[in-house]
C-alpha cells in the first residue's frame, strides 16, 4: 500500500484539528474570519497546516503511539528557526497574537496538543456503546468522557453537588471532541455546569466545533 500524501496523513490531520482549536479559542480576538464559522475555520486551519507542515522535524511528522519515544521529552527544546514567515505574519495580522515571539509561542501549544493526540493509545475497548460520537456525530472510534470529572468526585459529594449515582456517569467521544471539551472548561466548571451532553451542546464553542468536526474525514490509525 502506497504512503498517503503528505497534506492527506494522519498525523497531519491531527494537526489541521490542534490548530482549529486553538483558533477558536481565540475567536473573541479573532479579526476575518469573524466568528469562525464552520467553513472558514477549517480552510484557515487548513491553510496554517499547510504552511507549517514541512518545516516540523521528522520526528513530529511522523508522530504516532509506537513511536512516542522519538519526541523530545521537552517540547519546549524544539528549534521553530524554520517557521515561515507567512505563518506568523497571518497570526499577527488576524490578531491571534501580538507579534512574532506570540505566534512562536501559540505554535509551541499546537504542537503540544498535537503531541498529546498523536501518540495518545488506542481505546482499551473493542468496541463502544455507541456508534457515534455525541458531539461531532461520526461514526469512528470513541473514547468514554466522565461528565463528572472523576478528579472532583470527593469535592462533588462534599458539597453535595450531584448524587453519587451520577458521578460515573459518561458520554461517549471521538478523541478530538474530547479533547476540546476539556479545553473549554476546567474540571470543576465541567462537574457544575456541563454534566450532560446536552448541556455541553447548549454551548456556543462547543456547537461550533461539532460542526467542523463532523466535516472531517477520520484519518487516525488505531490499533
Amino acid at each position: 500500500m502506497s504512503s498517503p500524501e503528505p497534506f492527506e496523513s494522519s498525523q497531519f490531520l491531527v494537526l489541521k484539528d490542534c490548530l482549529a482549536r486553538r483558533l477558536l479559542s481565540c475567536s473573541d480576538t479573532l479579526e476575518p474570519p469573524s466568528s469562525s464559522s464552520e467553513p472558514e475555520l477549517d480552510d484557515f486551519s487548513a491553510y496554517l497546516a499547510h504552511e507549517v507542515w514541512p518545516t516540523l522535524p521528522e520526528a513530529f511528522r511522523r508522530a504516532s503511539y509506537e513511536t512516542r519515544s522519538t519526541l523530545p521529552d521537552d517540547l519546549d527544546s524544539i528549534p521553530l528557526n524554520s517557521t515561515p514567515g507567512s505563518f506568523i505574519d497571518t497570526l499577527v495580522s488576524y490578531g491571534i497574537a501580538p507579534d512574532a515571539d506570540a505566534a512562536q509561542m501559540f505554535l509551541r501549544k499546537v504542537l503540544a496538543d498535537y503531541a498529546s493526540d498523536a501518540c495518545a493509545p488506542p481505546p482499551v475497548w473493542s468496541s463502544t456503546r455507541t456508534k457515534e460520537c455525541e458531539i461531532c456525530e461520526r461514526e469512528i472510534p470513541l473514547t468514554y468522557h466522565h461528565l463528572i470529572p472523576r478528579a472532583t468526585h470527593t469535592k462533588v459529594l462534599k458539597k453535595n453537588l450531584h448524587p453519587t449515582s451520577m458521578l460515573n456517569s459518561v458520554a461517549w467521544l471521538c478523541r478530538p471532541c474530547h479533547t476540546v471539551v476539556h479545553q473549554i472548561a476546567t474540571n470543576e466548571e465541567l462537574a457544575r455546569g456541563y454534566y450532560s451532553v446536552s448541556l455541553l451542546l447548549g454551548r456556543e464553542d462547543i456547537q461550533r466545533w461539532g460542526k467542523y468536526a463532523s466535516k472531517q474525514r477520520f484519518g487516525v490509525r488505531r490499533g
